[in-house]
């Protein structure tokens, strides 16, 4: 059987926004499937009833999650402006190097000011006050 070529291994490239962006994204898919284990639980302490609940948003209230959720709604955001930069990539919209790098400042400035708006409102206030 003879060999196959294979595809050119990421250390032949040059690493740049494009490379560094798709590795993020790549990233914080596998975070965001990671945080759903905490949505799970969030859950399952919702359908245990009430004192489940406060155990459970107990629990999530501690410094370490609390941070945790914070890096997950990042991820999410992330993800998620960077995901409609792909649909764009896959319509053949953007391929042009001045597209491109506009389109990805344009993906990390819109993370980093939804990310501000949504965490500040996230926790402003401590968890189960109205």
């Amino acid at each position: 059987m003879h060999e196959r070529p294979l595809s050119p291994h990421w250390t032949v490239y040059r690493f740049g926004y494009t490379m560094s962006l798709s590795l993020l994204h790549r990233i914080t898919g596998v975070a965001l499937a990671f945080g759903l284990f905490a949505l799970i639980a969030w859950l399952m302490g919702a359908a245990g009833g009430e004192s489940s609940y406060a155990r459970t948003v107990a629990v999530l209230s501690l410094l370490p999650l609390k941070a945790m959720l914070g890096l997950g709604l990042i991820a999410l955001i992330y993800h998620l402006f960077n995901g409609l930069r792909h649909l764009a990539w896959d319509a053949g919209w953007g391929f042009e190097r001045r597209a491109a790098r506009g389109s990805a400042a344009l993906v990390v400035a819109a993370t980093v000011i939804a990310a501000a708006v949504v965490l500040y409102f996230a926790f402003r206030m401590p968890a189960g006050t109205p």
